[in-house]
């Protein structure tokens, strides 16, 4: 399989207009990825053609042979985005190349054909445009775009599928935790392990969300909003929040756990580190244990502690529990995390200017 065919021409994506558009829901305490637009994107692969037939159709349900690889041997991959809508109504994405790059890093590890960027781009940009009328204005809400790859082939057996189904869904969005900007409260996990070096834990796959549940359901029922993964060898290094990267301020510099091929490179994650950098913060990439976390808890250095993803931008840590004991980090948003935030959600409403070139306008 040569993972770099490109796509015939996405230039001539094909459109077939619904018959009957929805209604479009509230966005008022709209729920996060419950509703989903008219419209969708697909493409499919073929070994020996090559991505063709590029359409946006009417939303509807997939028709797949219950043989299909994706189905037996999780072969699939996402990304996670964002379009919004500025105050002059023009709708802007933020950073998309990014995704581009990193879905493209996840098919390499998952054997999938990879998506030339341009077209990628191309096609999140067709398909916002035409459902532009699905991209909120309220304050605090967006249009979140879910990329995906799937095998189709209906073969029994491990190995890499003959064809797949590239796909773009759309879903109007508010806030991703129901506590919005108010401190979560996070559960460092202990006993189950999400990810390994040499492993997928840097790719946007399925397999590594689904070995997240058992944990992420056991901190829910005892009133936690995420988990916090330690590496899987040592048990003792700090990797990554459930659906976020993290970092913690301690005594003036920021610290985040480094890539080592089990965490994600998250795109908000780099912007933070970023603008962190052009602010003058000191950042420190590097193995970061827990006991070095409840050090700093203990003797009152831990200064700030907050989580980066695009579903949720950035998300302050209030409280970190780890083998019964509880480690408070001040009393709400800090000053650092509140700046953050406020910095890349203003480049992504187009609040505040984009010297940066990390918005692309759509329309």
């Amino acid at each position: 399989m040569n993972l770099k065919e490109s796509v015939n021409t996405v230039e001539k994506i094909r459109f077939e207009k619904a018959a009957v558009l929805k209604e479009k829901p509230s966005t008022d305490g709209i729920p996060f990825g419950k509703y989903f637009s008219d419209h969708m994107f697909l493409m499919d692969y073929d070994e020996g053609k090559g991505w063709h037939d590029p359409r946006i159709v009417p939303f509807a349900d997939f028709q797949l042979s219950p043989a299909a690889v994706v189905f037996h041997y999780a072969q699939e991959i996402f990304e996670g985005m964002k379009a919004y809508r500025n105050e002059k109504g023009e709708v802007l994405l933020f950073r998309p190349i990014e995704n581009a790059r990193r879905l493209n890093s996840s098919a390499e590890r998952l054997c999938i054909p990879q998506i030339p960027e341009e077209d990628f781009l191309t096609a999140v940009k067709t398909l916002v445009e035409i459902e532009k009328d699905w991209v909120p204005s309220e304050p605090n809400t967006s249009l979140y775009i879910r990329p995906f790859i799937i095998a189709t082939a209906p073969q029994l057996g491990v190995h890499a599928s003959e064809s797949y189904l590239f796909s773009i869904i759309l879903s109007p969005v508010g806030s991703y935790y129901k506590e919005g900007l108010n401190p979560v409260n996070i559960m460092i996990e202990d006993a189950d392990v999400r990810a390994v070096r040499g492993g997928t834990g840097y790719t946007k796959c399925g397999g590594n969300y689904a070995c997240s549940i058992r944990a992420g359901e056991r901190a829910e029922k005892q009133g936690f909003s995420q988990v916090l993964w330690l590496d899987g060898v040592t048990r003792r290094n700090i990797e990554e929040v459930g659906s976020m990267n993290v970092m913690f301020k301690i005594n003036g510099t920021v610290v985040t756990p480094k890539l080592t091929g089990s965490v994600l490179p998250g795109i908000t994650r780099k912007s933070c580190i970023e603008l962190l950098k052009d602010w003058g913060y000191k950042v420190e990439e590097r193995e970061f244990s827990v006991d070095e976390l409840g050090a700093a808890a203990k003797n009152g250095t831990l200064e700030e502690a907050w989580g980066t993803g695009t579903a949720a931008v950035v998300s302050p840590i209030g409280e970190l529990s780890y083998e019964g004991q509880d480690y408070h980090i001040g009393t709400g948003i800090g000053e650092l995390t509140q700046k953050l935030y406020d910095t890349l959600t203003g480049i992504q409403w187009g609040k505040i200017p984009d010297t940066r070139g990390w918005s692309v306008k759509v329309c």
